[in-house]
């Protein structure tokens, strides 16, 4: 934790992230019961042990799950011992910053202690001591640190986020980099308040033990903690409402760090988590086909947990070949980001100077393996310099603009920059588009390439690459295979459907023979096949370009046409 150490006042605006059609706020998702159960088993909240001599944090504790739960284990345990029940009262502290959230869990704490039979008083007692409305990131704890930390910290991107609000979490919260989710620092500042051989158990996106927002929170964890375990769930497995990146669960001790056993739950049915618990408890691999690693990653290494055979097979393709940007000019790049595509991507004959109207090539102009001639036209904001036009020279532009300014000036980019209202978020780099370029979809099951030959700018959910070294057919067919794709899966976001987030941090770990090593009539199969499409024969191509006889047979979902 960095940055200044008092408290600022922020309005309840500043905390509002907007409803989702469900009617709850953006950020919470509730945990199903029984995988709450699991979670305080992995944290080792076992109510065998003297659970009054120790303190639990939740920091987001929603509508009450997870203090709920706890708070049953806690009286089991405290009865047993004989103990008064009303010296816990700092047994168990739990926060939220929604008001509402904090009255219906002390609601549901109120209840479930009550059904316990603890006199009403030492509920009231309880429930007011433990449960308090606070921004868990900003309250000052005031020297106490806790024994164990458990819950599902907030799904909320930084667009959500107040700017004064994301200021504040930045200047304190070292993991708060790049465009990292609020659970992120949640994270960090939950491991700050463990106490020594604390641990910490959560059930959140898995996105951060891979991708580059993560980077800085994985630093951290290998510095200072130790991963205990970690469990790989299906996507809706854990929770009431659908998410559509993967989940998991995670335990990280104040400790130094051993062996960390990997496991793979699926489904997650009340049945399969009590088996794991019951495994993990006893210190057994069980039916749960745990990969256990001796040795943990280092640094700020993603952590790439597909188990040893393909995490060997990886590393020996990386020790031999050079990362794809490595060659020459080939670059990585993401199309054109608006901020109000209902505006800027305009018919070609909008009343519009022609000279701002650039082709786009949108995402469903790619249809069963063919990139089809785009009909839109975006707007392009920006002169060659990459300088901002000057609207007063355009006054058909300018007077479209002016017809949808409120709706142009609500957008993020033009509340930071609002002499320059009117432009895209991303410029659009004009001498680009009369380049030849391989396309890539952001999501789908494999590796999905397409050369575009230099007539139009892609949109932003498409990536594209440029490259002068290579010949686009022979790179565009390597990309197609099954060896790029395996680089990919290996770091890449697991989305919902066995689908894969094609993101250029993850594009950028492909790695490629150089172009001068392959033989003439290889390049030449390559390029050819890749022109028909025939993806049988590109798949076995690129294992005798990388001079391999086989891959470990990784599940993917082919979408390729």
């Amino acid at each position: 934790m960095v940055g200044q150490l008092f408290t600022p006042t922020f309005s309840k605006e500043d905390y509002s992230v907007g409803i989702r059609t469900d009617g709850e706020s953006h950020g919470v998702v509730m945990t199903k019961p029984h995988v709450v159960s699991l979670l305080l088993d992995l944290v080792g909240y076992d109510p065998k042990e003297a659970l009054d001599q120790c303190a639990l944090l939740e920091p987001s504790c929603g509508k009450g799950a997870f203090v709920v739960a706890a708070a049953r284990r806690l009286i089991e345990s405290a009865r047993a011992r004989n103990v008064d029940l009303e010296t816990l009262g700092l047994a168990v502290f739990a926060t939220d910053i929604d008001e509402a959230h904090i009255e219906e869990t002390k609601a549901n704490v109120y209840e479930a202690l009550l059904s316990l039979e603890v006199p009403e008083p030492t509920v009231s007692l309880l429930v007011e001591s433990w449960i308090k409305s606070a921004d868990f990131l900003l309250h000052d704890f005031d020297g106490r640190t806790y024994d164990f930390v458990v819950g599902n910290p907030p799904y909320i991107r930084i667009e959500q986020l107040s700017r004064a609000l994301l200021s504040e979490y930045r200047c304190r919260y070292e993991s708060m980099s790049d465009r990292a989710d609020l659970y992120v620092p949640f994270i960090e500042r939950s491991l700050e308040l463990l106490k020594p051989h604390g641990r910490l158990t959560f059930i959140c996106a898995d996105r951060w033990t891979t991708n580059r927002y993560g980077a800085k929170l994985r630093q951290l964890v290998t510095a200072r903690y130790a991963l205990k375990s970690y469990v790989q769930l299906d996507h809706n497995a854990a929770f009431e409402t659908e998410v559509s990146a993967y989940p998991s669960i995670f335990t990280i001790g104040n400790d130094q760090q051993e062996e960390v056993r990997v496991f793979q739950l699926g489904d997650a049915t009340p049945d399969r988590a009590r088996e794991l618990s019951n495994s993990i408890r006893q210190g057994r691999n069980g039916d749960q086909m745990a990969t256990v690693y001796e040795e943990w990653f280092q640094n700020d290494e993603p952590w790439i947990m597909i188990g040893p055979n393909f995490l060997e097979a990886l590393r020996s393709l990386e020790s031999r070949f050079g990362l794809i940007e490595e060659h020459g000019d080939t670059r990585i790049r993401i199309g054109i980001a608006t901020g109000a595509d209902k505006i800027y991507i305009v018919d070609r004959d909008a009343e519009i100077e022609g000279s701002r109207l650039v082709t786009l090539l949108q995402r469903n102009d790619i249809q069963k393996g063919r990139l089809h001639a785009p009909e839109k036209c975006v707007i392009n904001t920006s002169v060659d310099s990459g300088a901002t036009i000057a609207l007063d020279e355009y006054p058909r532009l300018k007077a479209y603009f002016e017809s949808n300014k409120a709706l142009i000036r609500k957008r993020h980019v033009a509340t930071k920059d609002p002499e320059r209202w009117f432009r895209t978020i991303d410029r659009l780099h004009r001498d680009l588009v009369g380049e030849p370029k391989l396309i890539i979809p952001d999501i789908a099951g494999s590796t999905e390439v397409f050369l575009e030959t230099g007539k139009s700018y892609p949109h932003h959910n498409l990536y594209f690459i440029t490259s002068k070294s290579w010949d686009l057919e022979v790179l565009g067919g390597l990309l197609s295979s099954q060896v790029a794709l395996f680089f990919v899966w290996s770091y890449a976001i697991k989305m919902r459907g066995g689908y894969l987030r094609f993101q250029a941090q993850y594009l950028r770990k492909i790695r490629l023979p150089e172009p001068d090593s392959l033989p003439e009539k290889l390049k030449t199969e390559i390029a050819k096949a890749f022109c028909d499409r025939d993806f049988i024969s590109l798949d076995r191509l690129a294992l005798q370009a990388y001079g391999i006889e086989t891959l470990p047979d990784f599940p993917f979902k082919d979408t390729r046409y």
